[in-house]
């Protein structure tokens, strides 16, 4: 079992990052807000340079590799945005960089990570088939795996975002994350828990890939034999050791939503806020308004986690 990141930890994590990575905006949304009926406020991770939230632990967990983990190259998994994080953190420290990537993943996220200088190598239905392949090859290979959660410098990493939330917004009351892995939500809930133990941290996932609620909802890592969504970034099969350990002790809630929730989140989102929004980047406004009596009046926080979404995935978002 990993150790747990502490809030020094996140804060260490903070001053490095910044050195690489920009602060991403906390705006208030007047017409999420009047949807609502609360005070809402957007966190911008799309402003990222991927498009997403995930490349702070990249950079944080490629900074810290050893000598010899640089010389032996990494390998992981991903569908799109933590494989792009491991490219681009990857380039800016010089290190080689491959990724296993599932058959049919978005391809716009696929090239995006090649145009970083990854190798890309397509194996599996699904995330959990190419991360059990990826695992096998660093293995067979010598590679430093990096698994998409159960790092305790990724969610570091990524618990940056919470520490920028709650400076920015001290008297937030309740921040809405979405949950594929659950490294955001769970660096996230570990700033909260230590800072303002009365801040809600609210984990949302997909309920046509539910493993991450599960294996929070029974105390262990539950994996489904099924996982549909169309939003990758909470495409998971199986829960997660790490993250399920943290967000048991720290979420307030989860949240399951449908895939029509999802959609009609992701409209809302971007034309509430002019900005494109991918599937679990709308997720955290899909479970706001599930549960907008319970949220009204409050001041709220909305991770938009990313903004990768595919040209195709677009078109038919709005046609249909």
């Amino acid at each position: 079992m990993h150790a747990i990141p502490t809030l020094l930890e996140i804060l260490d994590a903070h001053r490095l990052i910044h050195r690489y990575l920009p602060r991403t905006p906390l705006y208030p949304c007047l017409g999420l807000s009047e949807l609502l009926q609360a005070e809402v406020y957007v966190k911008y991770e799309n402003h990222q340079p991927i498009g997403a939230f995930k490349v702070r632990g990249g950079v944080n967990l490629l900074a810290r590799l050893s000598e010899d983990e640089r010389r032996r190259g990494v390998i992981t998994a991903s569908t799109g945005n933590h494989g792009q994080s491991i490219a681009w953190a990857a380039r800016l420290f010089g290190v080689r960089a491959r990724v296993v990537v599932p058959v049919g993943s978005n391809p716009d996220k696929v090239t995006a990570i090649e145009r970083l200088g990854a190798e890309i190598l397509v194996h599996g239905q699904d995330f959990d088939q190419a991360r059990e392949y990826a695992e096998a090859l660093a293995e067979r290979e010598g590679h430093r795996y990096i698994h998409s959660a159960n790092e305790p410098h990724l969610i570091a990493g990524v618990g940056t975002i919470g520490l920028e939330i709650v400076e920015d917004l001290p008297d937030v009351e309740a921040i809405f994350v979405p949950v594929g892995g659950g490294s955001g939500a769970s660096g996230i809930s570990i700033v909260a828990r230590a800072l303002n133990p009365q801040i809600e941290v609210i984990g949302v996932q997909s309920e046509a890939a539910p493993a991450a609620y599960l294996s929070w909802r029974q105390g262990r890592i539950v994996a489904t034999d099924f996982m549909r969504t169309f939003a990758e970034g909470l495409a998971t099969r199986v829960g997660f050791e790490l993250p399920l350990t943290i967000l048991r002790q720290n979420l307030a809630d989860f949240i399951l939503v449908s895939e029509d929730e999802l959609r009609r989140a992701m409209l809302l989102m971007m034309e509430a806020t002019h900005n494109l929004v991918e599937a679990a980047g709308a997720a955290p406004l899909a479970a706001a308004l599930r549960l907008k009596d319970r949220m009204r009046g409050r001041k709220i926080a909305l991770v938009l986690s990313g903004g990768n979404v595919s040209l195709s995935t677009l078109r038919q978002l709005l046609a249909g």
